[in-house]
């Protein structure tokens, strides 16, 4: 890029292959850091080193961890008759914010997607196998997103849900402040078809 120097010009094509991160975005970023926030760089590399070397996956729940197991899986306060199916960290965390959860989870790690080569190798379920396995479990949740790619992977990993096991998909509708006039018909008829009763 004219104008720029070596340096700079790898930060930004760093950047910009982070998701959601285009190229002006990549160099407002790495223009900030040099110009505005440069105590932060010395900060920022070691935070990244540090995580390079320390995370890795939990070994029972596939989480990412800096110990043999995360914080939710050697909580003795989780619900271990409950087991939550997520595609990622991102959304465990989505789901521990809401604190409307309190058993454990299984992060797949992504989803099937044959056209992009993802099968089922990628998703560690050798390593669900054996957490379905356990002992006390009652109740699989699916909460994989509601794509095309999140549909069919709940409907391959739900087959390896042992019998005697209840499975749920998590609800999909309207959020709340939706109106409907302004809603997909995809959503509204999610919505319709998985109502619920009316609670007093």
């Amino acid at each position: 890029m004219a104008g720029s120097t070596p340096s700079l010009d790898k930060i930004v094509a760093l950047l910009r292959r982070l998701p959601g991160i285009g190229p002006r975005s990549a160099q407002r970023i790495a223009l900030d850091l040099l110009l505005r926030k440069r105590e932060l760089m010395p900060q920022l590399a070691l935070a990244l080193q540090q995580a390079h070397q320390a995370i890795r996956h939990c070994e029972r729940c596939n989480n990412l961890c800096e110990d043999a197991l995360c914080s939710i899986c050697s909580s003795g306060r989780r619900d271990r008759t409950i087991l939550c199916i997520v595609e990622s960290p991102a959304d465990l965390l989505a789901i521990e914010d809401s604190a409307a959860y309190q058993g454990e989870y299984f992060v797949l790690m992504g989803h099937l997607s044959p056209l992009d080569g993802i099968g089922p190798d990628a998703l560690h379920l050798d390593l669900l196998e054996k957490r379905l396995a356990e002992e006390g479990l009652q109740e699989v949740i699916f909460a994989t997103n509601s794509t095309l790619e999140g549909e069919a992977t709940a409907q391959f990993v739900a087959a390896l849900v042992p019998e005697g096991l209840r499975v749920t998909r998590i609800a999909r509708g309207i959020p709340m402040g939706g109106e409907l006039e302004y809603l997909d018909r995809s959503t509204l008829g999610r919505a319709v078809q998985g109502r619920a009763a009316l609670e007093s």
